[in-house]
């Protein structure tokens, strides 16, 4: 499954996860970001790595009660990926700190406990195959982003709580929700 998130849903820290408007189930999911470094066509996953320019730690928020309404139409996401602040995001990491992006560790607390932690190493499909992948019918651009999938443990938030989420201890970020 495939979908797109708008750059405005993009934030940093210092900024709030906006409850999109008749939203009633919002959902949390951490995941390892790639940043692609230059244009990626019909790319084999032998050859996917060179493509890579660095990585970032995502929230990839979901308003789920608008994908459960889209999943039962059978229509596209957009509104439950891609409303404005739904990609809280850290600071870009260089390629060479991350020292084995196929086992790496995410992590995410909700308001102090634990919700998810585990490696990249479980992932369902590697990062060198989603490049690929995506490759073959979409061309990737230098600085365009993709997001790679999240460990068990996803779950709502609700305004007045607090998402803290790392990779490794390379970067932490923490992001209030309204």
């Amino acid at each position: 499954m495939l979908f797109m998130k708008p750059t405005t849903t993009y934030i940093t820290e210092g900024q709030s996860i906006k409850t999109p408007p008749e939203c009633t189930l919002l959902y949390f999911e951490v995941e390892l970001g790639i940043v692609i470094n230059k244009t990626a066509k019909n790319v084999s996953e032998d050859e996917a790595m060179d493509y890579v320019g660095g990585y970032f730690l995502a929230l990839d928020m979901t308003a789920f009660d608008f994908q459960v309404e889209a999943r039962k139409k059978g229509l596209p996401w957009c509104l439950s990926k891609g409303w404005d602040t739904a990609t809280p995001v850290s600071e870009f990491i260089d390629k060479e700190k991350v020292k084995n992006y196929a086992d790496t560790r995410l992590w995410l607390k909700l308001n102090g406990e634990t919700k998810q932690d585990d490696s990249t190493k479980d992932m369902i499909f590697s990062i060198p195959f989603v490049i690929s992948y995506i490759s073959k019918y979409i061309t990737l651009e230098e600085c365009d982003v993709i997001l790679t999938g999240t460990p068990s443990g996803v779950g709502p938030v609700y305004p007045g709580d607090v998402i803290t989420a790392g990779l490794e201890d390379l970067v932490s970020m923490s992001f209030p929700v309204e």
